[in-house]
């Protein structure tokens, strides 16, 4: 009976009381919001890079590794002979190799060097392969690919051409002019890294650095090449229309030999020993080595950055209170209206312990709803932006939406709000007494 008085009396002071709602909604909405991209974020985070087992470069510490080869920022470590390549390559554990040359740029952007296992095998969110918007991967030694966020922002397309520079500075008088780079690929939208970066062959990197290198074995690969080109050239006109296709297949960018690498992503065929192969590496003494898991490591750089996080909730939280705060406000405004009603409700028998609990049951009602309303519209925004938030900044939602954080915050502004309505609930309570007084006298 309380519950059905509590909303006939709300239904008398409907404007308020949808003002009142909608501030609730809203502050609860936002508060569901951040929580949810928090934890979203958080998970997304850590597979920005999926599928790598793990990252092997010089001793330099856990996240200067991971911040130099995963996220292109800082320190390149020095480099890892080639000799030490081999021997992962060659380990039994391993599935796939890729390897990565930091230390130059363009335009200020991050120029990598790697190979076209580089965009057969690395991975980003949840298992997602990388694909190309335009173009192919490396189809010669001078070939580059580039992340769309370059493409879009300098307005490149496949077929120009490009000039790095060495160094990591956003300007450089270091250019290497007579090796330009032609653009055979951009990488659709990832929302990682790897849309900011610049893609470029271990073998044109080494030759815009030193000139072409004359080793064995790059000039077996390129004799292999020269007799491929030759008999594309004997039929070029019984096969013209695949061109491109052969040209790719002609270029194999895993042949050339470089000197040494800045790091080396591995991949493994049971992920079980990844520990194993961690230790080893580890202990090794032909070369100093170090090797991170990415997993580990993107948590430990996470809990670096969990103040803003905590922050951010913090400040939704104050928000909250301050909606809860109002409708205390606007229960205690509404009490001199609410004079009569209580003097009818007291002639009928009612105590001032009821008066309390409708005050309380009403702002208890208003909370309720709101939170439903909350629920309801967070889950169709998240639902309705989960594409975007996916292209434009690799958020990628998985569901349940709603975890056990969301459940606690529902719970805690539940408690909040009946600790706030006691103001009001306490002042009707007061005002029964009153009310009760009078009429007996």
């Amino acid at each position: 009976m309380l519950s059905t008085i509590a909303i006939e009396s709300l239904k008398r002071r409907k404007t308020t009381a949808i003002l009142t709602l909608l501030s609730i909604t809203i502050s609860i909405s936002l508060l569901l919001c951040v929580d949810i991209i928090r934890t979203q974020v958080k998970t997304s985070f850590t597979r920005t890079v999926s599928g790598v087992d793990l990252i092997v470069g010089a001793p330099s510490g856990q996240l200067n590794l991971l911040l130099s080869s995963v996220f292109n920022i800082g320190t390149p470590t020095k480099g890892i002979e080639y000799k030490s390549i081999a021997a992962l390559q060659s380990n039994k554990q391993v599935s796939w190799l890729i390897p990565l040359s930091l230390g130059d740029t363009h335009r200020g952007f991050r120029v990598v060097g790697t190979t076209n296992s580089f965009f057969d095998h690395f991975k980003y969110g949840d298992m997602q392969s990388l694909e190309m918007a335009a173009g192919s991967a490396f189809t010669q030694p001078l070939s580059t690919v580039v992340g769309a966020d370059i493409a879009k922002s300098l307005g490149y397309k496949v077929g120009d051409k490009i000039i790095i520079s060495h160094g990591l500075g956003s300007v450089s008088f270091n250019n290497h002019d007579d090796h330009p780079f032609t653009i055979s690929g951009i990488v659709k939208k990832t929302g990682t890294p790897v849309d900011k970066a610049v893609y470029v062959t271990l073998q044109g990197l080494e030759e815009a650095h030193t000139g072409p290198k004359h080793s064995s074995t790059s000039m077996l690969g390129r004799k292999s090449a020269d007799k491929a080109n030759e008999h594309e050239h004997e039929h070029e006109h019984e096969h013209e229309h695949d061109e491109h296709t052969k040209e790719h297949a002609v270029y194999n960018s895993e042949a050339f030999t470089p000197e040494s690498v800045s790091v080396v992503m591995l991949g493994l065929k049971h992920r079980v020993t990844a520990l194993q192969l961690q230790y080893q590496i580890n202990q090794s003494k032909k070369e100093p080595l170090m090797a991170i898991l990415p997993g580990m490591a993107l948590a430990e750089l996470w809990q670096i950055m969990g103040n803003v996080e905590s922050l951010l909730l913090g400040l939704s939280g104050l928000i909250v209170i301050c909606a809860l705060i109002g409708l205390a406000t606007m229960l205690l405004a509404t009490m001199r209206e609410r004079y009569q009603e209580i003097a009818v409700l007291r002639t009928i028998g009612a105590g001032p312990f009821t008066l309390l609990l409708l005050i309380q049951i009403e702002a208890m009602l208003l909370t309720i709803v709101s939170a439903a309303l909350s629920l309801g519209l967070v889950a169709g925004l998240m639902s309705a932006l989960k594409p975007w938030l996916s292209s434009t900044y690799g958020l990628f939602l998985s569901s349940p939406l709603f975890g056990q954080s969301s459940v606690i915050i529902i719970l805690l502004i539940l408690g909040c709000t009946y600790l706030v309505s006691l103001f009001p609930a306490v002042a009707a309570y007061r005002r029964g007494l009153h009310a009760g007084l009078n009429a007996n006298s």
